[in-house]
């Protein structure tokens, strides 16, 4: 199954740097559109493996014996895994992360498709990693009728069953007058207690999750009577109110919710990008291009990373300290020669996560194409 993404992967990811041995990144587009087939993948994964062996081959001369032989034990690795352990089971997506010699080995089976990539450097690659960060993680959806409050978390596309509640509420009497009323009172408050605690259940969840958002699936006739239950922490949470068929499923209930998610994602991403506009254009605590943006990531600056899908371009990166540079030249702080890097973005991902920072790809917005597709929120 797959896996959500989040911030503590990704920054654990960050943190890695080899020491005596080399860092393999390597990332296996499965959509089924380009992979129909296991034969398929296999030749995409040899593919990928043959370019890790190819840029070991031409780097033999800048490696150490333990690094050669760390690499050769590391691809029979990679290629054991992928004959005997290796599923594409729920996923659309796949990224190993490996280096024997220094003792690190992730694999991330992931809810959408990244493309084919393999590369070695002293870092894993993580920037195909930032768009699927969070994607559904965080979303908690209440399925709540009069008489069922079904909870899901909405994790790798797929919506995941947390606590079924169902309080069937007792038939209508079917005698008239004083008695008929009086039974029709009790089925009401059973509703009334029902919702209720369906509202704390809700609210213990968004306390649990910590900034958890929250869809609600409900007829018209029972969305007043809930709202009225609702916390205030869930009514801060809530993104959105839907509707389904009583009987739907979880896969009917994706449905249902997906558009809200989406919206409320591009309504975020708008907010992100106007707050950089209003920093930025009174010269606030904003970074706008290359230079900048790569010089406050050095910093430890950047709060939030901010660039457009698909931006990247060569960078340089000190070999002693890491410090970025979108020159070439030597370090300022130790006066290294700064190396040439081919992955921008990537440098600058590694250093706003290892500083704390968060990173935001825009897909809708483009207030970042005058300053190359590049910027960032600053702390300082």
């Amino acid at each position: 199954m797959a896996a959500t993404v989040t911030w503590d992967v990704l920054r654990d990811l960050a943190a890695f740097r080899a020491a005596k041995g080399c860092a393999i990144s390597l990332y296996l587009d499965l959509d089924p559109s380009e992979s129909p087939t296991p034969e398929a993948v296999d030749t995409r994964v040899n593919a990928l493996l043959d370019g890790v062996s190819r840029w070991e081959s031409a780097s033999k001369s800048e490696l150490t014996h333990e690094q050669r032989q760390g690499m050769r034990a590391d691809l029979d690795r990679l290629r054991a895994f992928f004959d005997d352990e290796f599923s594409r089971e729920g996923s659309h997506g796949y990224a190993v992360f490996c280096d024997g010699v220094d003792g690190a080995w992730h694999t991330l089976a992931l809810s959408e498709r990244v493309p084919d990539r393999s590369l070695v450097d002293f870092e894993f690659y993580l920037a195909p990693l930032v768009p699927l960060v969070g994607r559904d993680d965080g979303v908690v959806v209440g399925f709540v009728g009069r008489e069922r409050g079904d909870l899901y978390r909405l994790r790798a596309g797929r919506l995941e069953e947390i606590v079924e509640q169902h309080d069937e509420a007792p038939g209508r009497h079917d005698q008239g007058g004083w008695s008929q009323s009086r039974y029709q009172r009790h089925i009401e408050k059973v509703v009334q207690d029902h919702l209720r605690d369906v509202a704390e259940l809700l609210a213990r969840q968004v306390r649990r999750l910590r900034g958890a958002r929250v869809v609600l699936v409900v007829s018209e006739e029972t969305r007043a009577e809930l709202e009225e239950e609702l916390s205030h922490e869930v009514r801060n949470a809530l993104i959105g109110w839907t509707s389904a068929d009583a009987h739907a499923g979880a896969p009917e209930l994706y449905e249902a919710v997906e558009p809200l998610v989406e919206k409320w994602r591009a309504e975020q991403e708008s907010e992100l990008a106007e707050r950089w506009q209003e920093a930025a254009g009174r010269n606030g605590r904003a970074a706008a291009g290359w230079p900048q943006t790569l010089e406050a990531a050095s910093d430890g600056r950047v709060d939030v990373l901010l660039y457009e899908d698909g931006v990247d371009r060569h960078a340089w990166r000190c070999p002693k300290c890491g410090r970025l540079s979108a020159e070439a030249g030597s370090c300022p702080l130790d006066g290294a020669e700064m190396e040439e890097n081919e992955h921008g973005l990537d440098l600058a991902v590694h250093r706003t996560l290892a500083n704390g920072g968060t990173v935001s790809a825009l897909s809708t917005r483009h207030d970042l194409e005058p300053v190359e597709g590049i910027g960032a929120l600053l702390r300082y």
